[in-house]
């Protein structure tokens, strides 16, 4: 499975990157706060949306922790979508490193 920090999303995002992000949270974990410009589709619906995406297209998954998104960036890649983990989730989004 290929992984991303949440550092190298900012940084990506930072340095104008359009990026295909999917936040796999329950919708309350959105709501109370999302990287911009995400695409919400959570873990228990993904399999009946996945006709939402595009094989073409490359994806970064993001849950709270990394678990929920690692479980969905198997599904999608067993599914053959481009896809890539956010390990530590947004748990790690915002803090920044020395």
């Amino acid at each position: 499975m290929k992984e991303i920090t949440a550092i190298e999303v900012q940084q990506r995002l930072e340095n104008g990157e359009m990026l295909n992000l999917i936040d796999v949270r329950e919708v309350d974990e959105v709501q109370a706060g999302h990287i911009p410009g995400i695409t919400h589709i959570p873990l228990g619906l993904l399999e009946f949306r996945t006709h939402e995406l595009d094989k073409n297209k490359p994806y970064i998954i993001v849950c709270r922790s990394g678990a929920r998104s690692s479980k969905a960036t198997q599904y999608l890649q067993s599914q053959g979508f481009d896809v890539t983990n956010m390990v530590g989730g947004m748990l790690a989004w915002g803090r920044k490193v020395d």
